[in-house]
């Protein structure tokens, strides 16, 4: 019952009829927060772009300059001397086939795969279990990648990645609700940039349809578009 009191309560310092700038809104969802954990603040957005379109797929990884909040576990698939890299650079595990049929047995205590170009053929044997949870390695992400000691410090750094889904809509978090306004604020507006810029050349009417931030127990808050785009212009 007290959570459903504190879920209410929440929702009555939001007008959903109202368009708020980023800053209102990041002091609302933080005087609103009420979960005993420090929940993580989450941005949505509706691209006005059609996802079926190859040419339209807009997918990526951006770095926050604020990070995440959160210790990410990373895995890579290497051998031999980008092994050696890999573990110098801070990854949790390093392996191949070992990690490989760890996995295939049901074993996923990793945020973050990584791979050399050399160790596809093994992780493609497992790209059924990887793909569906999100944690298949991709080049276009820079995943895949001979510079594994750069990926490894990137993704413990707050690497996101981000991909549109059917509906057109993506989810992406940027940082913890403990964060003051201004690195929220800051990790928002970077990853808005790369958004923006990332606007496929056939992609017709209005790109940035909606902004929405919410927490992980909390409602969404619908931000002023226009408001949004001149801080980055």
């Amino acid at each position: 019952m007290a959570t459903g009191k504190n879920i209410k309560k929440a929702k009555e310092l939001i007008d959903r009829s109202q368009l708020y700038e980023i800053d209102e809104a990041l002091d609302i969802i933080k005087k609103g927060a009420f979960a005993k954990f420090d929940e993580t603040v989450e941005v949505s957005v509706k691209l006005g772009v059609d996802p079926r379109k190859a040419d339209q797929m807009i997918r990526g990884a951006v770095v926050l300059p604020n990070g995440l909040g959160k210790d990410v576990r990373v895995l890579v698939f290497a051998k031999g001397e980008k092994a050696q890299e890999a573990e110098a650079a801070g990854a949790d595990f390093v392996g191949a086939d070992d990690l490989a049929e760890k996995i295939q047995g049901g074993w996923f205590e990793f945020d973050t795969a990584i791979a050399s170009p050399d160790m596809m053929g093994v992780v493609g044997k497992i790209g059924r279990v990887l793909g569906p949870r999100g944690l298949m390695p991709n080049p276009k992400v820079g995943t895949v990648t001979m510079d594994l000691a750069r990926a490894v410090q990137e993704a413990k750094s707050g690497k996101v990645e981000y991909r549109v889904e059917k509906a057109g809509i993506v989810h992406a978090p940027v940082g913890k609700i403990s964060f003051d306004v201004q690195k929220l604020k800051e990790n928002i507006l970077l990853l808005m940039d790369v958004l923006v810029k990332a606007k496929p050349s056939t992609a017709k009417g209005t790109y940035l349809k909606k902004v929405s931030l919410s927490t992980t127990m909390g409602a969404g808050i619908n931000l002023d578009v226009s408001q949004l785009l001149g801080l980055f212009k």
